[in-house]
This record gives C-alpha cells, structure tokens and sequence, in this order.
C-alpha cells in the first residue's frame, strides 16, 4: 500500500520534463494529470494575459508513493526543477484499492 498523495501543481513550460521523471522513477507507478488554472501566483511570475485574467495554466499531478519514494523524488525535483515554481504537498492515503 501507498503511504502518501504527492500533489504537485506545475507551469506548463516544465509539464513534459517533470512527467518524464516521473515515468522513469521507481514508486510512482500511479499518478494522473489535470490540466487547471491556478490562482495566488505573484504577479511577477504570469504573462499579461494571466495577470488580466487573475490566473495562469497548469498541471496538477497526483501520485500515489511509498514514504521513501516520495523523499526521494522530492529531493530530485528539488535538484533538477529549481526556480521553475512548482508547488507541492502530499495527504496521508487512508485507503487503497482496484475494482476488477
């Protein structure tokens, strides 16, 4: 059973990368991506439209891991995604399991 949810919510500038990761990490054989809009970004960090329109393009990724797989794809994208804004919390999964 999976101890964690790793959310993450990315820009689309890094989406492909960070999916490449996480197709090639050991743990994180079930996740799923939505592409949303995210609010409460500085305004710094989105194009005028996104400043006019009050949100900006993303993804949010949700992976189901083990403890020790979550610390150590964190600490890779920690690594390899630095500056990119990347955001990212993980909940506790109370249950687990596939209909078949």
């Amino acid at each position: 059973m999976h101890d964690y949810c790793l959310n993450m919510v990315c820009p689309p500038t890094v989406e492909e990368k960070l999916l490449d990761v996480l197709l090639d990490s050991d743990g994180a054989e079930v996740f799923t991506t939505v592409h949303v809009h995210s609010h409460g970004i500085a305004n710094g960090q989105l194009s005028a439209q996104e400043q006019v329109m009050g949100r900006s393009q993303a993804t949010h990724i949700r992976v189901l891991m083990t403890q020790e797989a979550m610390t150590s794809l964190l600490e890779r994208i920690r690594s390899d995604f630095a500056g990119t804004g990347i955001r990212y919390w993980a909940s506790p999964v109370a249950f687990e399991g596939e209909i078949k």
